[in-house]
């Protein structure tokens, strides 16, 4: 690939998105790089899908569920098996909101769009999510929505989590 090429794919653009993506998610927010409740507009989920593209060069053949652990054991600082369901309960997430010592915007946030952004970037660049990741971002959007209520914005973004779940059913 050309370096002009190159510079030309930086960030979520549809005219470099495989087909499969092009033609199940046609949702504007979706492919919106400044909209900070879209996947990739924040700078979090911009930097996670630059982050898995680079992963996936050095990577090629390895399933994307590696990089996932990569992801959740660098940002959230836990291991693969502690990003589970327990992860869901409300009052735990209150909890963290809550807590002072604890930084919900980087441990929730940024670790959550992270997964999203990778798992949805893999489907934007290769047309499909591999199995075993669908999980990891089912509990990374159920999170959010948890995460969210009750801030600016919460429906918007809500509403734009929830269409991320009908497109992981979809594919």
């Amino acid at each position: 690939m050309e370096e002009d090429e190159e510079i030309e794919n930086y960030g979520i653009n549809i005219e470099f998105a495989h087909l499969n993506a092009k033609n199940l998610i046609k949702d504007d927010f979706f492919w919106c790089n400044v909209d900070e409740l879209s996947p990739f507009g924040s700078d979090e989920g911009d930097t996670a899908l630059e982050e898995f593209r680079d992963w996936r060069k050095e990577n090629p053949n390895d399933p994307v569920l590696n990089c996932i652990e990569w992801i959740i054991k660098d940002i959230g600082a836990i291991s693969i098996g502690k990003y589970n369901k327990d992860l869901l309960l409300p009052d735990l997430i209150k909890s963290q909101i809550n807590n002072k010592d604890f930084d919900d915007q980087y441990y929730i946030f940024t670790l959550d769009i992270s997964i999203i952004a990778t798992g949805f970037g893999q489907y934007v660049d290769e047309g499909i999510i591999d199995n075993e990741v669908i999980p990891y971002l089912r509990l990374a959007i159920h999170r959010q929505k948890l995460w969210a209520k009750g801030m600016v914005n919460d429906r918007i973004y809500i509403n734009n989590l929830n269409r991320l779940d009908y497109f992981l059913n979809k594919i």
